[in-house]
């Protein structure tokens, strides 16, 4: 029997660093367009370089969800097949996901086929992708299994912290004096993902070390850290995510914080600096 994991490319987890012998791994890419360029967003894509052409573009640029048949082409591989998605407030890849579902379920009604919706993006769908590589291993009854995943994405966190608003004003989302005013004043926006998916503004922060004291104090009131961990996503800023991480393991009583670079679609939303805390 093969079992196999399919996440959309907003998971931050490359394809190149899933390790299993048993359980089969692949990312369906999202594509950027930014003006006349068009951006895969694989395995093989360069940040800086997409980053660059944002900040030269002018125009706002856009993502675009991965299509049903590209769903359903990684869904016949499997035999068992667990799939994750950003959250579908956030982008139509879920509902891709699930056309794609059924579309090889019609054909082949044998194959088992999960689709879970992770209210998220980046380091929480590691840690769905994670439990789920543990579960399918150990083996068990396939519902049981997609049954303890949802219970499980239900108690996943999500918050981020940016510096970088060019994208949100290209697109609408920021009126350019704000933007500059927050840019100039050095104040970084903290928010967090609501249980239905939707971002929430939780506040502003100024200075780096006041904005990492306002996330660990945003994670504690929002769950129980006792043991949690910890993913921190950052868009081309290493040097914030290990500042991050000495104080989360110095605020909160996790088990681990571990530091992974933005791929391209949460790259396209964090911007330069950006960064995302999966817990």
């Amino acid at each position: 029997m093969i079992c196999s994991i399919v996440s959309d490319s907003s998971c931050d987890l490359r394809m190149s660093e899933f390790d299993s012998g048993e359980i089969l791994f692949e990312t369906v890419p999202l594509r950027l367009q930014v003006g006349e360029r068009e951006f895969i967003d694989n395995d093989e894509l360069e940040i800086p370089q997409l980053l660059g052409a944002m900040a030269l573009e002018k125009a706002a640029a856009s993502t675009a969800c991965p299509s049903p048949a590209a769903f359903a082409k990684t869904f016949e591989k499997g035999d068992r097949t667990i799939c994750f998605t950003i959250s579908s407030n956030l982008s139509g890849t879920y509902n891709a996901a699930v056309l794609g579902r059924d579309m090889v379920l019609e054909e082949h009604p044998e194959k088992e086929i999960c689709v879970i919706d992770s209210k998220a993006t980046a380091g929480a769908m590691v840690l769905l992708i994670r439990r789920a590589k543990t579960l399918l291993e150990a083996g068990g009854d396939f519902e049981e299994i997609c049954a303890q995943l949802r219970l499980y994405q239900a108690a996943l966190r999500t918050c981020f912290t940016l510096e970088n608003f060019d994208n949100l004003i290209k697109n609408g989302r920021m009126r350019p004096l704000v933007g500059t005013l927050l840019h100039s004043l050095g104040i970084h926006v903290v928010a967090d993902a609501t249980p239905q998916g939707t971002i929430h503004v939780a506040g502003k922060a100024r200075g780096e070390a006041k904005t990492y004291q306002t996330i660990t104090a945003l994670m504690g009131s929002s769950k129980d850290c006792t043991g949690a961990e910890v993913i921190i996503c950052h868009c081309e800023n290493l040097p914030g995510a290990l500042k991050l991480k000495e104080q989360i393991m110095k605020d909160l009583p996790v088990k681990s914080v571990e530091l992974l670079p933005c791929r391209g679609l949460t790259s396209f939303y964090a911007m330069e600096k950006g960064l995302i805390i999966g817990y």
